[in-house]
């Protein structure tokens, strides 16, 4: 895939995913996006099955602890949007790990009906950490809450040039090693669910740079997951996505190479650019901010289309609050990456699934992924 084309070129490495293939550790397949009953009936959360079988449980992500995936995992809701009833959903369970980002969605002075969520979370027992100093020093005597950063936590390829924010939030890799050190122990065996979760903000938002170094920071938790179960030997690892997004594709031309190599040098992402657009901004102050921020130059009259967007900010829409030019910055950037997109919605493709591991061997060539959880049932013996 193209984050693996990027790791080869740029650090002459292949991704943990890619190799793993080629090293035929683990076996893999192609599912679709069948994700819940037809009816609309909700079943029992698989973390709320291992936790009753007794292991430790956790989620860490790098979008809000609260959005979709986490939440899929720990609780059922009539809307995955009601992301503060779901952090009081969360409460009750006693997870033993929840890292990410909502702080809006646990702060009183950021919710609409004013309850301290995290006051809440301590009284019932949880060390609650906001920053990577505190993370590092937790320890597993108590359960963890830990919320790193208002919504979101920022795109990797903006953490990887500003120290400020590298100093404050830890990375997804980071987030992952802490919760396997704080589970690892536990004599019934424990069950993490890591998300790269901006990756699928990214494609929504056709932000080149923003997908691809988030693919690259997941990989990086994948290596660390990988490293703990080569040594323990009793762990599976999964390794796979709910759906396709954006259809984002590297197209061949004379001077492909050399567009995509570009990206080597990119400081930050289109979100970071877009939002960083001020009220009067000149075609060549935004010329200039392009090419310090991305490494390429673009026109005069790319510069006006881009601003003309800014005359209207109406709101709206879940990704995309201010309606900022995503889509037409990502078709712009297809003239200097050779990266073009097909739209900003999800896609039906069919997607790639891996697992190493014990367990790993009771996958079909060509699953649905709501086979997955009565697979990490059977896996781990847990009988419900």
């Amino acid at each position: 895939n193209m984050a693996n084309l990027l790791a080869e070129r740029k650090e002459g490495r292949e991704s943990k995913w890619i190799s793993m293939y080629k090293e035929n550790k683990v076996v893999r397949a192609f599912m679709d996006t069948a994700s819940a009953n037809a009816d609309g009936s909700f079943n029992t959360p698989i973390l709320q099955k291992f936790k009753n079988a007794g292991k430790k449980v956790g989620c860490v992500t790098t979008v809000p602890i609260t959005h979709a995936t986490p939440a899929g995992f720990c609780i059922t809701n009539n809307s995955r949007g009601d992301q503060s009833e779901i952090a009081l959903q969360y409460l009750p369970l006693q997870f033993d790990v929840m890292m990410g980002g909502g702080n809006q969605y646990f702060n009183a002075t950021k919710r609409k009906d004013k309850v301290d969520v995290y006051a809440k979370f301590e009284a019932a027992g949880y060390q609650l950490v906001r920053n990577k100093a505190e993370m590092q020093k937790l320890n597993n005597k108590k359960p963890i809450l830990g919320v790193f950063d208002e919504d979101a936590l920022p795109f990797s390829v903006d953490y990887a040039n500003d120290t400020a924010i590298q100093d404050r939030i830890p990375t997804l890799a980071e987030m992952t090693v802490k919760a396997i050190e704080l589970m690892k122990d536990s004599p019934n065996g424990f069950v993490l669910q890591v998300e790269g979760g901006k990756v699928d903000w990214a494609a929504h938002s056709n932000d080149t740079p923003g997908l691809l170094y988030d693919q690259l920071a997941f990989d990086l938790a994948v290596e660390k997951a990988i490293a703990f179960a080569e040594a323990d030997k009793n762990t599976l690892v999964i390794i796979t996505t709910d759906h396709g997004n954006g259809n984002p594709g590297l197209f061949g031309d004379w001077d492909s190479n050399k567009k995509f190599d570009l990206l080597q040098n990119f400081k930050h992402s289109n979100d970071w650019i877009l939002n960083s657009i001020q009220p009067g901004f000149s075609t060549s102050k935004l010329i200039d901010l392009i090419a310090a921020a991305q490494g390429y130059a673009i026109t005069t009259d790319e510069a006006k289309s881009l601003l003309a967007h800014y005359e209207k900010l109406d709101g709206g829409g879940i990704y995309n609050k201010r309606k900022l030019p995503f889509q037409l910055l990502g078709h712009l950037q297809e003239n200097y990456t050779a990266i073009a997109w097909g739209s900003m919605e999800h896609s039906a493709d069919y997607v790639e699934l891996a697992a190493f591991g014990p367990g790993s061997t009771l996958m079909k060539s060509f699953v649905r992924n709501t086979e997955l959880h009565n697979l990490m049932l059977n896996a781990t013996g847990v009988k419900v």
